[in-house]
């Protein structure tokens, strides 16, 4: 499902002209990315649930990690790329297609990706010289950086000094600017007469705000069992974990599918035609 609706909605972009819009770019770029995070975890995941296969090799475990961890990074740039998207759409109207023109919005994109692929670096590339004596054994069916650091008798302050940093420079800060950019989305649309144009307003930011909901209530959890749930049972981490790394790539489609009318029309379209 994750892997169908993703690139579903990815054809959907890319054949119909109407949508090739500053806010569909940026859906486009969060579909990837949840299709990415599917493809970087499926062979782990299946591989236990299935149970064909229960280890995994160190250098493949930090690849992963990489890759984990550097996707969600690109998730949270793309949540708050929306969210100005949205907080332009509806603040300065009339400046919206001179703010977000087609070059800019891949500056963005391109500033995005090298956010996340190089901030995390320095963090992973340690992982490959620590020593690792404690018993092998992951908390979740896919690697994280915690998760390692916890196997390693190697000094691993720079890593959860950075790790923490790192959070509250990318994930923290967008979050407190999606807050920001809804405070004042939500100062305009109160200030429109009309109570038919104020809920036709909110009604453009609905699929943004449950996409934002679904990324980021899965990472405090998971999050939170780390920090605060040691004395938990095993399974409580495996399911925070699966959930962290299933519940927005299966979401994403949903909510955008249901939420978005020309996304939703062209579906209803494409298989109908199929049907017929």
């Amino acid at each position: 499902m994750v892997f169908l609706g993703n690139c579903m909605v990815l054809h959907v972009i890319r054949t119909e002209p109407s949508l090739h819009q500053p806010m569909f770019y940026f859906l486009a770029l969060l579909a990837l990315t949840d299709l990415c995070m599917g493809l970087s975890t499926v062979h782990t995941v299946l591989g236990i649930l299935w149970e064909l296969s229960q280890n995994i090799g160190l250098d493949a475990c930090i690849a992963q990690t990489y890759f984990v961890h550097g996707l969600s990074c690109t998730e949270s740039g793309v949540l708050l790329a929306m969210a100005f998207d949205r907080f332009t759409a509806i603040c300065n109207p009339l400046r919206y297609t001179t703010i977000l023109t087609n070059g800019r919005v891949i500056q963005i994109m391109i500033t995005i990706l090298m956010r996340s692929a190089l901030s995390i670096l320095p963090g992973i590339i340690r992982l490959k010289f620590f020593y690792y004596c404690r018993p092998h054994f992951l908390s979740h069916s896919f690697c994280l950086h915690q998760d390692l650091l916890r196997l390693a008798c190697s000094d691993i302050r720079f890593n959860s000094f950075y790790a923490l940093a790192l959070v509250i420079c990318t994930l923290l800060l967008d979050a407190v600017l999606i807050i920001i950019s809804y405070i004042f989305i939500l100062h305009t649309v109160l200030a429109i007469a009309s109570r038919e144009e104020r809920l036709k307003s909110l009604q453009t930011c609905v699929s943004h705000i449950c996409a934002v909901l679904v990324f980021y209530i899965p990472i405090i959890g998971l999050t939170m069992v780390h920090r605060f749930g040691k004395h938990l049972s095993p399974l409580v981490h495996v399911l925070m974990g699966n959930i962290y790394i299933l519940f927005p790539p299966l979401m994403n489609p949903i909510i955008y599918s249901v939420k978005t009318q020309q996304i939703r029309s062209r579906m209803k379209k494409w298989f109908s035609l199929k049907l017929y």
